[in-house]
């Protein structure tokens, strides 16, 4: 085949010029021909091929993930996270305590004399019942006796951040004899 395609100088149909150029010597060398003419000839007739030593790059560039991206990704999650924790503890300073009443219940009647009043609150808030100061427990929970008579027509329980925003609940009393 490389010896028809040769003579008929069908060069498409034939391999790279470096194994064309072997095979005509070795052919050469077999005949008894001067390897150097049969070489120059090949030479003069063989059409270069016009081979792109830098072949155009892609146009588009791959994601190739790199010790630089892993440094700047952990320094932009520590980032988050320390904002995020500096956030979410201005927003607990700057906002009024949490305040959950128990005791006595919405529109629930009393007897005369001391009523329990109970509830929970931020564990750094402080508790005024009616004006008067409440313990706050560890846990946040507060309890107080609270003397009331039948003039006391409202409840009004006030928690006291550190910051000094307050939260009220007030509950209307149904005092009994």
């Amino acid at each position: 085949e490389f010896i028809e395609a040769l003579e008929k100088e069908d060069w498409g149909s034939l391999p790279e010029f470096p194994v064309v150029l072997g095979f005509v010597k070795n052919i050469a060398r077999t005949l008894g021909v001067d390897t150097n003419r049969a070489v120059s000839l090949l030479r003069r007739d063989y059409p270069p091929k016009i081979v792109s030593l830098n072949p155009n790059p892609p146009t588009f560039k791959r994601f190739v993930w790199s010790p630089k991206l892993t440094l700047i990704s952990f320094v932009i999650l520590i980032f988050l996270v320390i904002a995020g924790y500096l956030g979410y503890q201005a927003y607990r300073f700057l906002s009024p305590p949490s305040l959950v009443l128990s005791e006595p219940g919405e529109g629930q009647t009393v007897k005369a004399g001391e009523v329990l009043v109970s509830g929970k609150t931020d564990t750094d808030a402080t508790v005024i019942i009616n004006n008067q100061q409440a313990v706050v427990n560890q846990d946040g929970s507060f309890e107080a006796e609270l003397l009331v008579d039948k003039n006391t027509k409202e409840l009004v329980v006030v928690a006291k951040s550190r910051a000094g925003k307050t939260r009220q609940i007030s509950r209307p009393l149904n005092v009994e004899e």
